[in-house]
């Protein structure tokens, strides 16, 4: 701002939305970009980082989520996004592997965040939110079929295994519904660094204890993120929610200068200095984000933003 002339600030009046029954979504995210509207500009901006960075054939596209998104309906923006090849890699928590298999043999439901949960307890349900989760859709289920899939991998000579050769392998024994089956399918490596932390982790640790020659190696999953860094002419980042995927996302592509388009959706705030509150700016003095990117942070609700977000990249 230092420098610059009074008009040079007041270039964009801000003007009223102008609705009709006509109206498309993309005409409506370029009135919120002109109309000056708090967060609405942010999200519009995000919308337009993203459409660009899906256009750039030369860019390397990493996509990063919480578990929890995928217990709600935005799991099947993620398996879209997926299916339809708009990313390269994924970075992801334990619980998002947890979930999306509880969720593709089994089901959750609609439930209320101001529920009693010690009753909720004395029926076996879970809640995540006002999502409820039944106990037999998530813990025993999970015990079975990844247990089932260690153990063929471990048949077929499966030794010393990265998180990504672990979630390709689950992702090959299930279906259209499951995110990891697209990332299986279009050979789109899910890396889970916190992998330990979650209900297949701890399958795996169990795995191990009757087969002590059976090695998680999570330096594979790094040298996988190399490769695909240093050989990336641009890189952008999609990151919805903080934590270790963000983290992870941002970190790697330090090692290349920097991404090159990021956007970051957060319900977190920057006064108390976490990573998950930090806007993807504060990236660029770690040279975690390059100087000229195209960058924004979106504050809000990710299973809300998300529907309009992705319908928007597909009209564009």
């Amino acid at each position: 701002m230092a420098g610059k002339k009074k008009d040079d600030l007041l270039h964009s009046a801000v003007r009223d939305h102008a609705i009709d029954k006509d109206t498309d979504i993309n005409s409506l995210f370029k009135s919120m970009a002109n109309s000056g509207g708090f967060e609405s500009r942010n999200l519009a901006e995000g919308i337009d980082i993203l459409q660009r960075m899906e256009a750039d054939a030369k860019c390397t596209k990493f996509l990063s989520f919480v578990a929890a998104l995928m217990s709600t309906g935005a799991r099947g923006i993620v398996r879209d996004m997926l299916k339809n090849k708009m990313f390269d890699v994924v970075t992801t928590t334990c619980g998002a592997l947890d979930h999306d298999i509880a969720r593709y043999y089994d089901k959750y439901y609609a439930g209320d965040f101001r529920m009693d949960d010690k009753e909720l307890l004395k029926k076996d349900i879970h809640r995540l939110g006002n999502v409820l989760v039944p106990m037999s859709a998530y813990g025993p289920l999970i015990e079975e079929k990844v247990q089932a899939c260690l153990e063929d991998m471990y048949k077929a000579g499966h030794r010393d295994v990265a998180t990504y050769e672990i979630t390709d392998y689950i992702g090959s024994t299930m279906g259209k519904s499951s995110f990891l089956y697209w990332a299986h399918k279009n050979k789109i490596p899910v890396v889970v660094p916190g992998i330990v932390d979650g209900a297949v982790g701890s399958q795996i640790w169990m795995f191990h204890q009757r087969h002590k020659d059976f090695k998680l190696n999570i330096l594979k999953d790094q040298t996988k993120l190399s490769d695909l860094v240093f050989g990336a002419k641009k890189s952008g980042a999609f990151m919805i929610g903080g934590g270790i995927s963000k983290h992870h996302t941002l970190w790697w592509n330090q090692y290349r200068g920097g991404l090159d388009y990021a956007v970051y959706i957060t319900t977190a705030p920057e006064w108390d200095g976490s990573l998950s509150g930090a806007l993807v700016a504060e990236a660029i003095s770690w040279g975690k984000v390059t100087t000229k990117a195209r960058q924004t942070t979106i504050h809000g609700e990710a299973s809300t933003l998300l529907p309009f977000i992705y319908a928007a990249m597909l009209q564009k």
